[in-house]
């Protein structure tokens, strides 16, 4: 259903089904397509309470008929994960499309930015189905072991799955631990099994948005 049309294109074939994609990332489409805003990501009232409140906002369209959808935004690099039942944790901003039948939601995480709020919650996707995310650079993949915990640069962290620990440090960031400064004081170290999805920029983000 989900496929690459190179790297940064997204083609989803449809015969009366549905998708749910972030609002403005169609790029072109044959067929028949009916389109639908939802609200709030498609959570409903709380979800719409809680972005608000952490300044998270993500806007998805509900794209349904019979044909092929092109989504892309950005020239992001886009990345497909297939879920079987788990949870994906994304940020909203990485967030370009997934299968009708899957679940969107919202996870607090913890503090993060403090003054900023950044990423107090992140967007959470679960079900069985594909979920596209969209990363500046192509994403790559590090596996996580009980062994072999991992600390990522928050301007790099675009998602995570599995049955993984979070939780945040402070004081330090891969800037001053080299004596350059700046940046956010803090790393975000995951522990347990599972997959972590970084990119290879750092951009920083506030409240899930660029």
């Amino acid at each position: 259903m989900f496929r690459l049309q190179g790297s940064k294109v997204l083609a989803v074939d449809m015969t009366g089904d549905s998708v749910k994609a972030k609002n403005g990332s169609m790029v072109a489409y044959d067929g028949h397509m009916d389109f639908k805003k939802l609200s709030g990501g498609g959570e409903g009232i709380r979800g719409m309470v809680t972005r608000r409140l952490t300044g998270e906002q993500m806007t998805l369209m509900e794209v349904k008929g019979q044909g092929t959808c092109y989504f892309a935004d950005r020239a992001s690099e886009i990345n497909l994960v297939s879920l079987h039942g788990d949870k994906l944790y994304v940020e909203s901003s990485n967030l370009l499309c997934t299968d009708g039948g899957l679940r969107t939601g919202t996870s607090f995480t913890g503090m993060r930015g403090g003054a900023t709020g950044n990423g107090l919650f992140t967007t959470t996707v679960e079900g069985n189905g594909q979920a596209a995310i969209m990363s500046d650079g192509p994403a790559v993949v590090l596996r996580v072991t009980p062994q072999y915990p991992l600390s990522v640069d928050p301007g790099a962290y675009v998602a995570h799955q599995g049955n993984l620990r979070q939780q945040f440090q402070s004081g330090v960031t891969f800037r001053t631990l080299l004596g350059e400064g700046g940046g956010e004081a803090f790393q975000i170290r995951f522990e347990g099994d599972g997959l972590v999805y970084v990119q290879p920029s750092e951009r920083n983000t506030v409240g899930g948005d660029v």
